[in-house]
């Protein structure tokens, strides 16, 4: 199966025509061809973001051959933990062709396309929320590159792990028939993992609706998924989800730092008005 996710290079070029795209409407007359010009700088950023990750993917700063040794280390350290061993979930699976090539095409697209989704629905619909759920995405699309630099191979890799390759075995495979490159051992952690929890998040926390609970589906499932293809370990995930409360944590936190600030600079300009008291009242929280 030929490669449903650009390359870093396609990317890159993507990300280019986007924003020459948002410069030339930015400078035709106002319009409604001109009011589109916010949203084509904003897809050229993702773009970027998206071709860094591929990037990452093809680098390594120790070596590949150490992916199979760290490899064999988490297979150890996760027989402590109370997680049902990965070749259990893809039982559930491999009698089933139609859901393993379902599984293996989830894998292979929809993480982006979801992301994509989540942020043009908060530019469109919610764009007060969106600087900040973007500020995430970088967050944590970084700091688990960062990660990856350092090659772990995936459980469908190590035999160790005893885990069939299911995109191989249906023909689905998105690396082709070479040797594992680096692209193949970034699999700590699982990125597939880190932007579907944070899609539920973002929902969970924009939203109002009674019906948003319903996106916690979506990381249930694409954790289904990452195990049962056998492109990731049960701690590829979970580190992911430790790299994102991290990330949302500290977001948090700048963002109730700024706000204080802004309002103590705001009353700071109130008090230098003569006849006007300040206000004593606390920082309103910002809640973006």
């Amino acid at each position: 199966m030929q490669a449903v996710a650009l390359t870093w290079e396609q990317s890159g070029l993507l990300a280019a025509g986007l924003y020459a795209g948002a410069y030339g409407m930015s400078r035709l007359p106002r319009g409604s061809v001109r009011r589109l010009w916010p949203f084509l700088r904003e897809a050229g950023t993702i773009a970027v973001l998206y071709a860094m990750w591929q990037l990452v993917g093809t680098l390594s700063v120790m070596g590949t051959s150490g992916a199979y040794v760290r490899a064999r280390w988490i297979v150890r350290f996760q027989r402590g933990l109370p997680f049902p061993h990965e070749s259990s979930v893809q039982s559930v699976v491999l009698p089933h062709p139609l859901l393993a090539q379902f599984c293996n095409l989830y894998y292979a697209g929809l993480h982006f396309a979801g992301l994509f989704a989540l942020l043009l629905w908060l530019f469109a619909r919610h764009r007060a929320q969106y600087a900040r759920a973007r500020l995430s995405v970088v967050v944590l699309t970084g700091s688990c590159l960062l990660v990856q630099l350092v090659p772990v191979a995936p459980p469908r890799l190590a035999p160790q792990a005893q885990v069939v390759d299911v995109a191989a075995r249906y023909g689905q495979s998105v690396y082709g028939s070479m040797g594992a490159g680096a692209d193949q051992l970034s699999a700590m952690p699982s990125v597939h993992v880190a932007w579907a929890l944070l899609i539920a998040v973002v929902v969970i926390r924009v939203s109002r609706s009674r019906l948003r609970w319903l996106i916690v589906a979506y990381p249930i499932a694409t954790i289904f998924v990452v195990i049962a293809t056998g492109n990731h370990f049960w701690l590829d995930g979970i580190v992911a989800a430790a790299i994102l409360a991290l990330g949302e944590a500290a977001i948090g936190l700048g963002c109730r730092i700024r706000a204080r600030s802004s309002g103590s600079l705001s009353n700071r300009a109130v008090a230098l008005k003569p006849g006007v008291a300040p206000d004593r009242s606390p920082a309103v929280r910002s809640h973006t």
